[in-house]
């Protein structure tokens, strides 16, 4: 997965609270397993007014030109909640979207966005309620996120977040399962030489 480490870009409010993953991704985009093209698919019942996804909402946050190059959204609390569709992550992540700020997520989501290299940034109810107000004072602004110093930069003013230490250094050096497995290749052999070769070939 990518790494994460500083960044600074476009953030996009999103009013709502309780978004939830069948908003993010719907359901009948989920035929797919490949991690890639659900991006266009992303928030379907609001950014598009028809179901064949030719006709964009006008009024949706991420349609609106100073939005379409967003990399960050700033949500409400408990973003994430409904399914347990990894899809999720994946669609943002797909779409461009690389961090998410609110003031809480649900747990599961939590868990498929972080280990899929998405971050989440909690920050209390009234820090969130700053960071809109900046962005709807200043449509188009940027903001920094850096993850090495867990912190947001949203003009003059700055954030402190925490992510958990494990997941932390996974999304800094763009470790998922695979890659942290792969890390412990040489230990791998060497255990796997240690098994007789009849219990190799039933394997």
């Amino acid at each position: 997965m990518q790494k994460f480490t500083k960044m600074t870009a476009v953030a996009a409010p999103m009013e709502a609270s309780n978004i939830d993953t069948d908003q993010i991704i719907p359901k009948q985009f989920l035929l797919a397993v490949d991690r890639k093209g659900f991006g266009k698919h992303l928030f379907h019942g609001w950014r598009y007014l028809d179901a064949a996804e030719t006709l964009p909402n006008p009024d949706f946050v991420l349609n609106k030109p100073c939005y379409q190059q967003a990399k960050f959204i700033v949500a409400r609390d408990n973003f994430g909640n409904g399914s347990s569709r990894e899809h999720a992550p994946w669609a943002l992540l797909d779409f461009g979207i690389r961090a998410i700020i609110a003031s809480s997520f649900a747990d599961i989501f939590s868990n498929n966005a972080l280990g899929n290299g998405l971050l989440l940034v909690k920050l209390s109810p009234e820090e969130v309620e700053e960071i809109h107000q900046a962005l709807n004072q200043k449509p188009g602004m940027e903001i920094t996120i850096d993850l090495e110093e867990n912190t947001v930069t949203v003009g003059a003013k700055h954030y402190a977040f925490s992510v958990d230490p494990f997941r932390r250094e996974c999304i800094l050096n763009g470790l998922d399962t695979i890659a942290l497995t792969l890390a412990h290749e040489e230990e791998i052999q060497a255990y796997e030489a240690t098994i007789p070769a009849w219990r190799r070939l039933n394997r």
